[in-house]
């Protein structure tokens, strides 16, 4: 029914030692018709998202325990949890670890101190662009040994699956179905994490590598995605 769709809530895990950031978060999320569970530490986050796994995962990495980037890489390595959009918190300056929580599966990150509109902006704007994936109807896109399947959300090479996070799949997908055309990285920013956000090109880039490393052939030959200096990617 209508009405039952109207009533059901997103689900967003909160992940913070930090108290007052916590409250934020969670009021305003709460204000904005979201459900939110919150925990302080790595090793609740990890339980709860198994038990209860939620729509959205807004993660920092100065974790007490297991770090936020273990915590990640775990949940990527995770059945249950492998799919959920992953927002880093990130102190300022921190720009390795935030390399790297991008390479080990997260989708987006914020630096603090962050708007708090803008994290609802990031928060809505995965749950839209993996809402569009799983209601898109299906289709196969094929590129060389490549096989999309946007139905399903899978990808296979040379009949092995490739397990992709949800912003790599959009990134093949977007770069397959306009193969042969140069992408800038702000037109990738802004069709991949759904909001304009210009200026941050890093986040394109270090997925653009990732991807690259997965769907690479083991003999060396060349990756498909192909880098045009200065101005973005395409696909041959």
């Amino acid at each position: 029914m209508e009405g039952d769709k109207i009533m059901k809530k997103k689900q967003v895990l909160v992940v913070d030692d930090e108290q007052h950031i916590i409250e934020l978060i969670q009021f305003n999320l709460e204000s904005n018709n979201f459900n939110v569970l919150v925990c302080e530490n790595g090793e609740d986050a990890l339980i709860l998202a198994n038990k209860e796994p939620p729509d959205v995962i807004i993660l920092d990495l100065m974790l007490t325990g297991i770090n936020g980037l273990e915590v990640c890489k775990k949940l990527r390595n995770g059945e249950a949890t492998k799919k959920i959009p992953i927002i880093m918190l990130t102190a300022k300056g921190e720009e390795t670890d935030k390399v790297l929580g991008l390479e080990l599966g997260a989708d987006d990150y914020l630096t603090k101190p962050f708007s708090i509109r803008e994290l609802l902006a990031r928060v809505k704007a995965l749950l839209r662009r993996y809402e569009d994936i799983v209601d898109e109807p299906a289709n196969l896109i094929k590129v060389q040994d490549i096989i999309i399947d946007t139905d399903k959300h899978e990808v296979m090479k040379n009949e092995k699956y490739i397990d992709l996070t949800l912003k790599e799949f959009e990134l093949l997908k977007i770069l397959a179905e306009n193969r042969g055309k140069v992408l800038s990285r702000n037109s990738l920013l802004d069709k991949v994490w759904g909001y304009d956000y210009f200026g941050e090109t890093r986040t394109v880039d270090v997925h653009i590598r990732h991807l690259r490393k997965k769907i690479e052939d083991d003999d060396g030959n060349p990756v498909c995605i192909e880098t045009i200096r200065g101005i973005g990617y395409k696909m041959k």
